[in-house]
């Protein structure tokens, strides 16, 4: 961000030196105000349960409520990749995890009860199922410009006992004063969502 502000500020005629010194003052200063990316965030973990048996997982197919066809599916497989990134449970290949759900005729699209979703774990040999929602992905307007806004929840559920484990519900938002200020293009939906599942996955107590 801070190569794009310069890159502008060169742009109205302004000098290299001159720019880095406004940089210097106004992005603390903007910073201090809480005038980048909106973010609000809330995790449960229970207490009585050390998660350090939890090894390996497999992530379920997420509910989509956005008009977006895709957006689940999307959400998926970044899910994936960050729980592997942040290296906090080995992972069952999606494909595997499908396969299966689709010998035992479960249906994606209702909730499984806890008896089928002990013989899918035990079909799958994990701990627990990662599973969520997307609850929001949308584009907002304001004027000329243009930010996008994002809403999750994940959960880890045990594949024994059906218990919720972990569960964290977020929204973030990519509108930055600074942005604005400056003209400067915002983060896509995608830059926020890779971001907001990562700082969510992070509130897992391992």
């Amino acid at each position: 961000m801070v190569h794009q502000l310069l890159s502008h500020i060169k742009v109205l005629g302004i000098s290299v030196r001159r720019a880095a010194v406004i940089v210097a003052v106004v992005i603390p200063l903007l910073a201090a105000a809480g005038c980048g990316a909106k973010k609000t965030e809330t995790s449960y973990a229970r207490e009585e349960v050390d998660l350090a048996y939890v090894a390996r997982v497999a992530v379920l197919p997420f509910q989509n409520n956005t008009p977006d066809n895709f957006a689940a599916l999307r959400i998926r497989d970044i899910t994936t990749t960050q729980i592997l990134a942040l290296g906090l449970f080995d992972v069952v290949e999606k494909g595997v995890v499908d396969s299966v759900l689709q010998e035992m005729a479960i249906d994606q699209n209702r909730p499984i009860d806890s008896l089928l979703l002990k013989k899918l774990g035990n079909r799958l040999e994990v701990n627990a199922f990662v599973h969520g929602s997307v609850d929001d992905i949308v584009q907002v307007s304001q004027g000329a410009f243009s930010y996008p806004q994002v809403s999750l929840t994940l959960r880890l559920i045990d594949s024994e006992t059906s218990m919720v484990l972990w569960q964290s519900s977020a929204h973030r938002t990519g509108y930055s004063l600074i942005d604005r200020l400056f003209d400067l293009d915002p983060q896509d939906s995608y830059e926020i969502t890779i971001a907001l599942i990562r700082d969510m996955l992070r509130t897992i107590p391992k």
